[in-house]
């Protein structure tokens, strides 16, 4: 088995369990979907006032984080080292499920976000970032004469 293989079963079963995700894992569809497996993770809400958005992304520094906003598109991306027990050249890995390497993640905004009042703030391992709306979207009441 292994002169199939190569001497590291496992390492291969986890190489053509990626293969098979990136093949299998369909293309998002809205800004509620997207790949499984995708880095960082994020969830996607809204206030009255705000479009909200935490990505999941632990054991990053701040300074390896970047988000800018261009045409519509929330860009979310970074890099993540590995950690200590992957820089030993003696240990051998069974299975890798943290994310390693740099990313990008694009998120497309409704039209009522306002580039202009973005924030964002990373702590405890979660970037939460708040896009303001538009006062033209915002939702007013009309007096009935």
């Amino acid at each position: 088995m292994s002169q199939v293989f190569g001497a590291d079963l496992f390492s291969e079963l986890d190489r053509l369990q990626r293969q098979m995700a990136d093949v299998f894992g369909g293309f998002p569809s809205s800004i509620r979907s997207g790949r499984s497996g995708a880095f960082p993770p994020v969830n996607i809400g809204s206030t009255d006032d705000t479009i909200e958005i935490v990505a999941f992304a632990p054991g990053l520094k701040r300074e390896n984080l970047e988000v800018s906003i261009d045409k519509g598109l929330l860009t979310i991306s970074g890099e993540r080292g590995p950690s200590y027990a992957d820089d030993s050249p003696d240990s051998k890995r069974y299975a890798r499920e943290r994310f390693v390497g740099s990313f990008r993640r694009v998120i497309e905004l409704p039209q009522s976000a306002d580039p202009d009042k973005v924030q964002a703030r990373y702590a405890n391992g979660c970037l939460s970032i708040s896009v303001g709306k538009r006062e033209a979207s915002k939702a007013r009441t009309i007096a009935v004469q």
